[in-house]
């Protein structure tokens, strides 16, 4: 017989508190969907996200590996709550310089904990740029990655700057509002592992990554090869695209202030003539073209704008989507200049960087030079639609021009910002209250009195009856 408190058995108090823990512990997991990703409320990601920048970059192998390790939403989060430093391998480190066995024992499928403990080995939950590293007379500085284990930083008396066992080559390579990308020369190796991969083969001392060869002779002078610095296309500017526009929309020509000078690494001007002749002959986007150039003052400043550096994305409405564009859309003074601008993404994009991104993440926030509007993108029929409802358009016509600083994009509507579409039906709400309000009806008993009075012949005295 089981003992009993205040009349209930040890045994039924016991199953009754061990289903209540129960209970409560299933209640604080969180709710899942068919898919197995959590419900809770996920923020939008941008287009300018460090986390968009690398799987775009040239670092192709690191992309393709944290794909494969499914840490895309686990990046995602951590970019949701703070800066991150990414520390990058080059291509030809993850390709030609890996031992083959350890990489496939990264890529098997039993292995996924370790393939994801050495890629978050390469991320710090803070923005380290190259400006922060510590001085070669002062202490190595240590930073927690997001697999919980610690990188060193320091730098060598050559002033070479230097993580974990691996000197940068690209430091500050892509730089975002959240986030910095430096290229490394070689892939970084926990201890965990390290052990993990020498535990599976059954050695104790083996190294992951295949020692160097011998420095390469020049032929023709018969002196060691230097490695060449990283040479860029063009150094990026300094200010913002919007500190570098003209100071507002006007039919007059404004020229755009440069951010530091006349710099001109590229001739803006000749490429913005190419894609606006690119699209007359296109067919289909005249009326585009004509706003450029004749309407308003764009081609002129977005070619100034190109000619500093900077890259742009135009998003072209059609003709038939022009041709719906009402007077009273145009004739405010800087109408034209404010639709084109929310056309116009200081962004390089294609159309398979844009798919890509929806594809992934399912709606990216694009900047506009129309501040602070942004044009949001999703994946509709295969396709990239932008904006929603009826002020919604479909990417139509793929690439119409792409030289690498001017990205133009065939679209088969004109968008509006989201707070403009409110305003509009508002005043169209008000204007169908002043019309129903202007006919005012009268009762059955008002009828019998005017009646009334009308026999008497005292109507006229009041206006209801009149």
């Amino acid at each position: 017989m089981d003992s009993h408190i205040y009349g209930v058995s040890k045994k039924t108090l016991f199953l009754f508190t061990l289903l209540c823990l129960s209970v409560s512990s299933i209640s604080a997991l969180p709710h899942q969907n068919k898919t197995g990703n959590s419900t809770g409320t996920g923020q939008m990601i941008n287009s300018n996200s460090v986390l968009v920048a690398l799987l775009d970059s040239h670092y192709t192998e690191l992309a393709e590996l944290v794909e494969k390790a499914l840490l895309l939403q686990t990046l995602e989060e951590a970019v949701g709550k703070h800066n991150i430093t990414i520390f990058a391998p080059r291509n030809e480190a993850l390709e030609r310089q890996l031992d083959p066995e350890f990489k496939r024992f990264l890529l098997e499928p039993g292995n996924l904990k370790s393939l994801q403990t050495l890629l978050l080995f390469h991320i710090i939950p803070q923005r380290v740029g190259s400006n922060d590293w510590p001085g070669h007379k002062s202490n190595p500085s240590r930073h927690t990655t997001l697999c919980n284990d610690h990188l060193h930083l320091i730098t060598k008396n050559s002033g070479k700057k230097v993580v974990g066992s691996a000197e940068l080559t690209r430091p500050d390579d892509v730089t975002r509002p959240d986030g910095v990308i430096h290229g490394i020369e070689r892939l970084l190796v926990p201890q965990s592992v390290q052990e993990d991969f020498n535990r599976r083969r059954s050695l104790r001392s083996i190294s992951a990554v295949l020692p160097e060869g011998a420095p390469e002779v020049d032929p023709r002078t018969h002196r060691l090869k230097k490695p060449e610095p990283p040479v860029r296309a063009g150094s990026p500017p300094v200010l913002p695209i919007y500190d570098a526009m003209a100071p507002g929309p006007s039919l007059a020509p404004a020229p755009a202030p440069g951010p530091g000078g006349p710099h001109h690494h590229f001739d803006g001007e000749s490429q913005v003539k190419d894609f606006i002749q690119t699209l007359l002959l296109y067919g289909g986007y005249n009326e585009m073209a004509d706003i450029l150039v004749n309407l308003t003052s764009l081609a002129t400043e977005m070619g100034r704008l190109v000619s500093e550096g900077y890259v742009l994305t135009v998003l072209a409405p059609n003709d038939e989507a022009m041709a719906k564009l009402t007077t009273d859309q145009l004739s405010e003074p800087g109408a034209p200049e404010q639709i084109i601008y929310y056309h116009i993404i200081p962004e390089y994009q294609t159309e398979e960087s844009m798919y890509n991104a929806v594809r992934r993440f399912g709606k990216i926030g694009y900047d506009t030079l129309r501040l602070p509007h942004k044009v949001v993108a999703q994946e509709a029929d295969g396709s990239v639609k932008f904006g929603s409802g009826d002020g919604s358009a479909y990417l139509f016509d793929p690439d119409i021009y792409t030289d690498g600083r001017i990205s133009v994009q065939g679209i088969d509507g004109v968008l509006f910002p989201e707070v403009e579409k409110e305003s509009t039906s508002v005043k169209k709400s008000v204007s169908s209250v002043k019309v129903a309000t202007t006919k005012p009806r009268r009762g059955k008993l008002m009828e019998v009195a005017c009646i009334m009075l009308g026999t008497l012949g005292q109507h006229s005295r009041f206006t209801t009856c009149q």
